[in-house]
């Protein structure tokens, strides 16, 4: 899968597509869900039978992000599902050819939907076959909806076609509904809307190193949003650091007893730890933590003792979690 960030890649011709022109599909694609995996499923289809490059265009910051930023109010920005590395290794996993991914600004914000059609589309993407969802909006103001795309579409020579909502077990499929059942803690309800596991992946980072000097070694993940969908204590699998993947008990969040700086970190304890491995041999290993049932929510401890004793429960139940799901 080729990635391009920005339409200056595109122009610059390192991954252009000469010839038949794209598939296009367009959007924030949070999490990857089931939904998501149906639509592109059909735009690799569409992109196979038309001899056409599967492409999937996405953006970053999440527009909700900007605008949330702009108007002086972050907290009104959606909680995130995944990391852009996370987007994009479900994406390739999907099949698509391309990833285009735009920064969202001023300049991008502004731009008329009719331009955004011309412009972008048509001149720089060479889009043949367009595919969106029910509820897509697009250009300043939001102004272009799929009635807009549709006639463009009949007067520019390019299809355009809508795929409606995604039920499973008859649950609408969406990004929302994923934010939902993470902040529940409900991550069997997240899995079915995913089709997977929820997890996150990333390079093991140096810490404090808290952890080693209360007995529980961590690894430790930095979560780059500031608002995760998902938060507190979990059972976890561990994969990328042998060949099985290994069981632990994971914190996402601030750690507001030692810290609370609003830095969000994944805080991965491996219920055993394998001698082959060594002892520091997590560092700047890609991992991928798969958070399987949330325990409880953070917890502000009185004293660095306390936390002691709370994370040795924490382990505990993770135990008794992993022999009752065996």
């Amino acid at each position: 899968m080729r990635i391009l960030r920005g339409l200056h890649a595109q122009r610059a011709g390192t991954g252009q597509t000469t010839g038949p022109g794209r598939a296009l599909t367009i959007g924030n694609f949070d999490g990857v869900h089931r939904g998501h995996q149906a639509m592109l499923a059909l735009l690799n289809s569409e992109a196979r039978h038309r001899g056409l490059t599967s492409c999937v265009m996405t953006f970053e910051p999440h527009p909700r992000d900007f605008f949330a930023q702009r108007a002086g109010k972050p907290d009104l920005a959606p909680t995130r599902i995944a990391t852009l590395r996370d987007k994009l290794a479900e994406l390739a996993r999907c099949g698509v050819d391309e990833v285009l991914v735009l920064r969202f600004d001023e300049r991008l914000a502004s731009l008329p939907a009719e331009d955004f059609i011309q412009r972008m589309l048509r001149e720089r993407l060479d889009a043949r076959y367009v595919l969106v969802g029910d509820d897509f909006r697009f250009g300043a103001r939001r102004a272009g909806d799929y009635a807009m795309l549709d006639a463009a579409g009949a007067r520019d020579g390019f299809d355009v076609a809508r795929m409606m909502s995604y039920e499973v077990h008859g649950l609408r499929v969406s990004s929302s509904a994923v934010r939902e059942a993470l902040a529940a803690g409900d991550m069997a309800r997240a899995a079915t809307l995913l089709g997977r596991p929820y997890a996150i992946s990333g390079h093991v980072v140096h810490g404090r190193q808290l952890g080693r000097d209360l007995g529980f070694r961590t690894l430790n993940l930095r979560f780059p949003f500031h608002r995760p969908a998902a938060h507190g204590i979990f059972v976890v699998r561990v994969h990328g650091l042998t060949e099985a993947p290994l069981p632990g008990v994971a914190s996402l969040g601030v750690r507001p007893t030692v810290e609370d700086a609003g830095r969000v970190l994944l805080e991965t304890h491996c219920l055993h730890w394998p001698e082959t491995l060594g002892l520091d041999a997590g560092y700047g290993r890609l991992v991928s933590v798969e958070l399987l049932h949330k325990l409880h929510d953070e917890r502000r401890y009185p004293s660095l003792d306390a936390l002691k004793a709370g994370i040795a429960q924490d382990e505990a139940d993770a135990r008794a979690w992993f022999a009752a799901n065996a």
